[in-house]
């Protein structure tokens, strides 16, 4: 069965068949089409279940109510627009506007220094005629149309019709009152907000909106509307309605059919067209599909109102020229329509265009020349180029016109931005940034300059931190240098004086201890100027990560227990490699637990992660401070800032820039985040790579 479906699926016996039924089903709707038009029928007829319910006696009031509307509510009679009543303040001040306008271009008189209420009276005087001309121009197209308007409903025998604003009256019966309507098998009235519809079938009518929005703009207070129906013209529209939902019906039930038949072989010609087999993976074009896409799509437009005029030629002998005028353009219309589809499938619909073929090629062209040119050739090609697009294009002249000035536009505005941005960076403002969009030479010159501008200031920065910073450093050391020195004098002083052996011992032990403090002092302040430096020799060597950090754990455990930390380590089973120096790592890493070790809550814990990011191992510290970090992560990684701001803590807060300086220097990167009284530090060592 399969083998079967897939031999005659695809098979060109088969696609001329389902063409043949396409063909005859787009003939039959299109018959369907102009059968329906010559015999005026409403397809809508045939889901219709009452007259009372149908367009079409809605249709037959529609005119006649929207004609009273208009008469009563806008014209009232030809006093009331002969006063002018008919034209609104915005109709007026269109025309008023229009006349200005000319004014201001054709007359003398308009000085444009004047305010524009003066040039307003001046215009007012000099234009009275046109003015006067244009309000009675305006009335008396109002008053033809008010006379239009009652022509048109002296035409109206049935149906009944009465209204009146209590001054004006329009009608074509004797009948006034509200109950003589009434009395009428069918009827609308519209009086005191009140509007009544019988019978009440009418009132599901979904086209009914189209009587109430006219009734609705009317004034409720002094205005009537009525309209009835007599027995005899519902008798004669119930009876043609009715010959027409048959004829609608069976046009219907037509058009239904031959839309199916027309979907189905058109959805199966869509998925075989171009393919032999479904699991074709090539689609194969033909000599019609070699034509531009856009000229198969232009020539299907136009063989719409050909066929529409073939059909109003042969109007009066339709019924033998249909087919054969409608057969021939369904053809061609299907064939093309087929081609374009084609082209949809094989994903070339825009590349097999006219214009985009010929906008590829010069585009191309152009391109490779301006690419590969320098200024001079592309100004060349610029002048060259451009006539000739000129003289190809003369009939969109202004299009080329406006494009030209376009692209001259932007080019100027282009460099005025830069000049100007120049002129701004010139007089020291630094952070001002050139925009200019696109890739061409100025966009690059601008991105240059803001580059420039971007290390001018960074350098700026740079140069103004670090007299910040040697400010900061001199006052740093000065003090923390001055608070052991000055321990010592004192001490020294003391030990002249003292000839008890005992105090003589404690003073003793004092220098001892801040001399070793003086000393540390020293040591460090030498080994960050190293470290910062960059003169500190590396080693690089393969490094167990964790086993150097589950050592060093181990040799500072004693410490660790003294302030009661709980350490958390945490790190994938297995060796974990990295290229570093092992002693400068070791010295960084010491650092920082020393670092936590002295400014930790007591009793809390410390989480340490070591986690695997492909190219790179990084090292997590995480910690809570016994002391409020009022301090930014850029301030605390300075020398000789502490998180204890108030300096009462051991420490002289080289240790994270002496740790940060030895990591980078190993080719890592060292980072601090504080979130409240969380610190966090980061370290990213390279992975060793092994050979």
């Amino acid at each position: 069965m399969d083998t079967k479906l897939k031999k005659y699926s695809h098979s060109i016996i088969t696609k001329i068949v389902i063409f043949i039924i396409a063909i005859i089903c787009l003939t039959g709707i299109m018959k369907v089409i102009v059968e329906v038009e010559i015999e005026n029928a409403q397809l809508s007829n045939a889901l219709e279940d009452h007259y009372f319910q149908s367009f079409t006696y809605v249709q037959e009031s529609e005119k006649l109510v929207r004609n009273l509307t208009s008469l009563i509510e806008e014209y009232k009679n030809e006093e009331h627009i002969l006063s002018g009543g008919t034209i609104s303040e915005d109709e007026w001040g269109r025309v008023e506007r229009n006349l200005f306008s000319k004014y201001q271009f054709d007359s003398r008189s308009y000085n444009p220094e004047l305010s524009k209420e003066i040039n307003y009276e001046t215009f007012k005087q000099e234009y009275a005629d046109e003015i006067t001309q244009a309000r009675d121009k305006m009335i008396k197209d109002d008053l033809k149309e008010y006379h239009l308007l009652l022509q048109n409903l002296e035409e109206y025998e049935v149906p009944l019709f009465y209204t009146s604003d209590g001054k004006n009256v329009f009608t074509n019966t004797t009948l006034t009152e509200k109950m003589q309507f009434e009395t009428y098998p069918s009827y609308m009235t519209f009086e005191d907000y009140k509007q009544e519809i019988y019978p009440k079938e009418t009132k599901e009518n979904e086209y009914l909106y189209r009587l109430t929005r006219h009734l609705d703009r009317l004034d409720p207070e002094n205005t009537v509307v009525y309209v009835a129906f007599t027995e005899e013209f519902l008798d004669s529209k119930i009876k043609a309605w009715q010959e027409n939902k048959v004829i609608a019906t069976e046009k219907l039930y037509k058009l239904a059919g031959f839309l199916i038949g027309f979907i189905f072989s058109f959805s199966y010609l869509i998925l075989v067209i171009g393919r032999t087999s479904f699991k074709d993976q090539e689609l194969h074009l033909n000599a019609i599909d070699k034509l531009y896409n856009e000229i198969k799509i232009i020539i299907c437009i136009i063989l719409i109102p050909i066929w529409l005029e073939l059909v109003k030629e042969f109007y009066r002998n339709i019924d033998i020229f249909l087919l054969p005028i409608t057969v021939p353009f369904a053809i061609v219309g299907l064939v093309l329509v087929l081609s374009v589809v084609k082209h949809f499938k094989n994903k070339s619909f825009i590349k097999h265009t006219l214009i985009f073929s010929l906008i590829y090629k010069i585009v191309t062209f152009v391109g490779d020349v301006y690419r590969s040119g320098s200024v001079g050739v592309k100004t060349v090609l610029i002048v060259i180029g451009y006539p000739i697009l000129v003289a190809l294009t003369f009939f969109m002249f202004p299009v080329t016109i406006g494009l030209a000035a376009w692209f001259a536009y932007k080019k100027i505005k282009s460099f005025n931005a830069i000049q100007e941005g120049v002129e701004t960076i010139k007089d020291g403002n630094l952070h001002y940034r050139i925009e200019v969009g696109g890739k061409g030479e100025f966009g690059r010159l601008a991105s240059n300059i803001n580059s420039i501008t971007d290390g001018l200031k960074n350098a700026v920065d740079n140069e103004l931190k670090s007299e910040r910073l040697k400010t900061e450093l001199i006052t740093n050391v000065s003090h923390d240098i001055r608070t052991p020195l000055t321990s010592i004098i004192t001490y020294v002083d003391l030990l002249k004086k003292e000839k008890d052996a005992s105090k003589v011992k404690e003073y003793i032990d004092v220098l001892d201890q801040k001399s070793k403090r003086l000393k540390l002092l020293t040591e460090d302040l030498f080994e960050a100027a190293k470290a910062s430096s960059g003169n500190i020799p590396v080693n690089f060597e393969r490094i167990d990560v964790v086993s150097l950090i589950t050592q060093g754990l181990g040799e500072v455990n004693d410490k660790i227990e003294a302030v009661d930390l709980d350490i958390k380590l945490n790190h994938p089973e297995g060796k974990m490699y990295i290229t570093a120096d092992g002693k400068l790592l070791w010295r960084s890493i010491e650092n920082l637990l020393s670092n936590i070790l002295k400014y930790a809550l007591r009793g809390s814990r410390v989480y340490i992660d070591i986690e695997d990011l492909g190219n790179e191992v990084i090292l997590t510290f995480k910690n809570i401070s016994a002391y409020e970090l009022n301090i930014s992560a850029d301030e605390l990684m300075e020398r000789f800032k502490r998180g204890d701001e108030s300096r009462s803590s051991e420490g002289n807060g080289l240790g994270l820039s002496i740790a940060k300086s030895l990591i980078d220097i190993q080719r890592g990167k060292f980072h601090i985040q504080i979130d409240g009284d969380l610190f966090k530090c980061m370290i990213y060592m390279p992975k060793h790579k092994s050979n």
